[in-house]
């Protein structure tokens, strides 16, 4: 066997484009390495505070971005992702930066959800902050236009301490905002088929949201899963 170069780490093929926060990262979270059951790479973009990132459009920060995701493909990975849904407005200039193929948001799954759905359903979109969330962030993402949107803000614990980058978080207070708001989105909207968490750090409390709506729940976990299935098939073995 002839062994090929050319990279400088081997083994992880998805690169995560990280913001710079301190609130913690419990598992599920995709800024923590126990999430993934496949070794990934981090690169933090510094000064990409959640709060600049969410709610100021990541204004001035394209650069950054763009630096971090090249560095990402010269250490060796061959797909780009981040860990927020709201960069979804660097979807195109990424692609056009990089080699390798990258999904910058979760919301890019809603239009595939909506396609598997029965009819007369549709996927909703549950965001950390629907004020901020704008038209732009999801034509950017094609999510189909009229697509409901729930969120945790205005709850107790979840977007206040995300977006204020807390050192402290109350995870049950913040699981039961993910479930209250997923649950008023269902009521709000009676075609709801399906969940899709805009929020990275949503999807510690993806499987109880499905419990509580009954409603197949999509994530960016669910979507890098999906995303680093390509990258790297999976090897069978000969019958």
């Amino acid at each position: 066997m002839i062994a090929q170069g050319g990279k400088s780490i081997y083994g992880a093929s998805v690169g995560i484009l990280m913001l710079d926060a301190r609130f913690p990262r419990i598992p599920g979270d995709m800024g923590n390495a126990v999430t993934w059951p496949f070794p990934v790479l981090y690169r933090i973009v510094r000064d990409a505070s959640p709060d600049r990132v969410v709610r100021n459009r990541a204004e001035g920060m394209l650069d950054a971005f763009v630096d971090a995701a090249r560095d990402l493909v010269k250490d060796g990975a061959d797909g780009i992702t981040t860990n927020c849904g709201f960069l979804s407005l660097f979807q195109q200039e990424l692609s056009e930066a990089v080699s390798v193929p990258v999904v910058t948001s979760s919301l890019m799954q809603v239009q595939m959800v909506n396609t598997i759905l029965p009819a007369g359903k549709r996927a909703g979109v549950l965001t950390i902050s629907a004020s901020t969330l704008t038209q732009d962030h999801l034509i950017a993402a094609q999510v189909p236009d009229g697509t409901p949107i729930g969120t945790t803000e205005g709850g107790r614990e979840f977007t206040r301490a995300i977006l204020g980058n807390e050192l402290r978080l109350d995870v049950e207070k913040a699981r039961a905002d993910n479930v209250e708001a997923a649950v008023a989105l269902q009521a709000d909207n009676p075609d709801l088929g399906a969940i899709v968490l805009e929020c990275t750090n949503m999807c510690p409390y993806a499987a109880d949201i499905q419990r509580a709506t009954g409603l197949p729940v999509f994530s960016i976990v669910t979507l890098v899963s999906w995303f680093q299935a390509g990258l790297v098939p999976p090897v069978f073995p000969n019958p």
